[in-house]
């Protein structure tokens, strides 16, 4: 496997940077992430920055419906075409951010622990052999719902809306780059517990696929972010204070609080 490196954006005092990870913390680098990058020779410490969601996507594309062992549990035929829905961008929040319950919305909230492909080049209409020279990296994402709005209307299931509240995007807090998506598994834990684990293997589509097919819908452009969807065991945050940790070996843990 070729080497791994881990990026991230920061911020620091008034300054907003990007760098790689280090043993040591942040090697500051100039130029644009998914463009001429070049390290500055300085470094910061991780106590001393905030981190970012690490990238600005100009769209979030999310999965529905895209693991065997998940249709299997809930009967549904395995479908023939990505079937997918676009997250509000205002929905994005950082590693770290406490996530609160929309003062319009009382219902249930679940979590979905789910890998995320973040594109480094803009692509349009590629094969999945051509995918991999368009993919930067890879990122944990937490694509949070408000699970009683999705079919409260029986005529019109509201994807966009249940999971496009403010603070219901998390991802990060790195993207890695240089791994093979195949072989990671997805854990979430929900205070302390484990509730989901699951293979990437498992996926009806791969990463590869995913980026082909959609790119045969719309241009994909450097930054955006596709949630691969997500597995078993998915559940409700039920407590006044939930922590939830997304962890990828490979990539890292992405942690939020979600509040009611």
């Amino acid at each position: 496997m070729a080497n791994i490196t881990h990026w991230v954006r920061f911020r620091h005092d008034t300054e907003t940077g990007f760098g790689q990870l280090t043993p040591s913390g942040i090697s500051v680098h100039a130029g644009e992430m998914f463009g001429d990058t070049r390290p500055t020779g300085r470094t910061l410490a991780l106590d001393d920055v905030e981190l970012l969601p690490p990238a600005e996507p100009s769209k979030i594309i999310a999965l529905w419906n895209n693991f065997h062992a998940l249709a299997a549990k809930l009967k549904s035929p395995e479908p023939p075409e990505p079937l997918y829905l676009l997250k509000a961008l205002t929905s994005v929040t950082a590693p770290g951010a406490i996530i609160s319950r929309p003062s319009s919305y009382d219902g249930k909230t679940t979590y979905e622990g789910e890998l995320g492909i973040v594109i480094g080049k803009t692509c349009t209409a590629v094969t999945p052999e051509e995918a991999d020279d368009y993919i930067f990296g890879y990122t944990c994402t937490n694509d949070v719902t408000a699970a009683d709005i999705l079919n409260r209307d029986p005529t019109f299931p509201q994807w966009a809306r249940a999971k496009g509240f403010d603070g219901y995007g998390p991802f990060g807090p790195a993207i890695a780059v240089g791994l093979d998506p195949a072989s990671l598994v997805v854990r979430t834990v929900l205070n302390g517990v484990e509730r989901q684990n699951y293979p990437i293997a498992d996926m009806i589509f791969s990463a590869q696929e995913l980026v082909s097919k959609i790119s045969h819908d719309m241009t994909l452009l450097p930054g955006d972010l596709i949630c691969c969807g997500t597995s078993i065991g998915v559940g409700v945050m039920k407590e006044p204070v939930n922590t939830v940790t997304i962890a990828i070996d490979g990539i890292g843990e992405l942690t939020n609080q979600f509040r009611q």
